[in-house]
C-alpha cells in the first residue's frame, strides 16, 4: 500500500508565518538603524576623513595627508600642555574621587535609617555636577569674593581669587571632580551588600579587627568594582568639558593651567574653524583612551580578583 505525500500547507504558512514576523521586527529595528548610520557611524567616518583635510566649515575641504597630525606632534606646544593639564586633572582627581565614593560606601553600608534617602541625596552631585549652573557656582565659590573667602575672613585669613590664580585653578576643578562621587559611591555600595556577612563573622571569630578585615576580605572582594568605576571614570575625567570651559570663561586660563584636551579640541573647531585639526585632535583623543583602557585591562589580571581565581 502506497503512502501519499503528506500536505505542505502546514510548512508553508509556518515559512510566511516566520517571514512575516521577521519583516516585522526589521520594520521596528528601522528608527534605530538610521539612527545608528546616521547619528553615530557616519559622524564618526566623517571625522575620521575630516581628519586628513584642511577643513574651515565655510570652504570644500582640502587633503592634507598627515599634515595636521604632524603639527600636532611637533608644532603645537598648546596641544602638550592641554595633554599635560588632561593628564594630572585624571591622575588626581579620580583616585581621590573613587577613594571618596568608597569611604562613604562603607558608612552607608554599616545600616544606617532612611539609607535610601541619604543614597538619593549622596547621588545628587553626580547629577549636577557636569552642569553648567554648578560650574558657575564654584567659580563664584573659589572667586575672590566667594564663600571660601568668606569663611577664611572669620579667621582673619586673606585669600584670593583661587579661579585665577594658575597654581590653583586645577585645584578647583579636581575638588568639582570630586565633589560627583555619587554614582561610583552608589556601585559601590552595591558591590558591598553582596559581601557575605558570614566572612566577616568568621574572620571576628578569628580575632580580626576591622581594618584586618578591610584589608582580606573588603578590599579583594571589591577589586572587581572597583576596576569598573576605574575604567568609567578614566574615560569621563579625559572627556570633561564644560567645568574648564566655564571657569575659565572658556580660554582654558590662566595661563593654560585649565586647559583641558576638549576645551582646546573645542576652541580649534568651533572658535578657530580648523575643523579638519580638531577632527585630529578627538581622533587622538580616542586612541589615547582606548590605549589607557587596555592597559587598564592588562594590569587588572595582576590586582582585580574573581571569585577565587586571580
Amino acid at each position: 500500500m502506497v503512502t501519499a505525500p503528506a500536505p505542505q500547507n502546514g510548512s508553508r504558512q509556518a515559512v510566511n508565518r516566520s517571514r512575516r514576523e521577521t519583516l516585522a521586527a526589521y520594520t521596528f529595528l528601522a528608527p534605530w538603524f538610521v539612527g545608528l548610520f546616521l547619528i553615530t557611524i557616519g559622524p564618526i567616518v566623517a571625522s575620521f576623513y575630516l581628519s586628513f583635510t584642511d577643513y574651515s566649515l565655510l570652504e570644500e575641504a582640502k587633503w592634507v595627508g598627515l599634515e595636521n597630525y604632524t603639527h600636532l606632534f611637533t608644532e603645537n606646544p598648546r596641544f602638550w600642555t592641554s595633554l599635560k593639564v588632561t593628564g594630572i586633572y585624571v591622575l588626581v582627581s579620580v583616585p581621590l574621587q573613587l577613594g571618596f565614593a568608597l569611604g562613604l560606601a562603607l558608612m552607608l553600608d554599616r545600616g544606617l535609617r532612611g539609607l535610601s534617602f541619604y543614597r538619593s541625596i549622596y547621588y545628587l552631585p553626580s547629577l549636577l555636577g557636569g552642569s553648567v549652573a554648578i560650574a558657575i557656582l564654584w567659580r563664584k565659590i573659589f572667586g575672590a569674593d566667594g564663600l571660601i573667602n568668606g569663611l577664611l575672613a572669620l579667621f582673619g585669613i586673606q585669600g584670593t581669587s583661587y579661579v585665577n590664580d594658575p597654581d590653583t585653578a586645577l585645584g578647583t576643578l579636581v575638588l568639582l571632580h570630586v565633589w560627583t562621587f555619587g554614582a561610583p559611591m552608589v556601585i559601590f555600595l552595591a558591590g558591598l551588600r553582596q559581601i557575605p556577612s558570614s566572612y566577616y563573622e568568621a574572620a571576628a571569630m578569628d580575632g580580626a579587627g576591622v581594618i584586618q578585615q578591610f584589608k582580606s576580605i573588603t578590599l579583594p572582594l571589591l577589586t572587581p568594582i572597583i576596576f569598573f568605576n576605574l575604567v568609567l571614570e578614566v574615560i569621563k575625567s579625559f572627556q570633561s568639558f564644560t567645568q574648564s570651559f566655564i571657569v575659565s570663561n572658556g580660554s582654558g586660563g590662566p595661563n593654560d593651567s585649565t586647559l583641558f584636551y576638549t576645551l582646546y579640541l573645542y576652541t580649534k573647531g568651533f572658535k578657530d574653524y580648523e575643523m579638519g585639526y580638531a577632527s585630529a585632535m578627538a581622533w587622538v583623543l580616542v586612541v589615547i583612551i582606548a590605549g589607557l583602557t587596555g592597559v587598564n585591562f592588562l594590569a587588572s589580571k595582576y590586582w582585580v580578583f574573581y571569585g577565587d581565581s586571580k
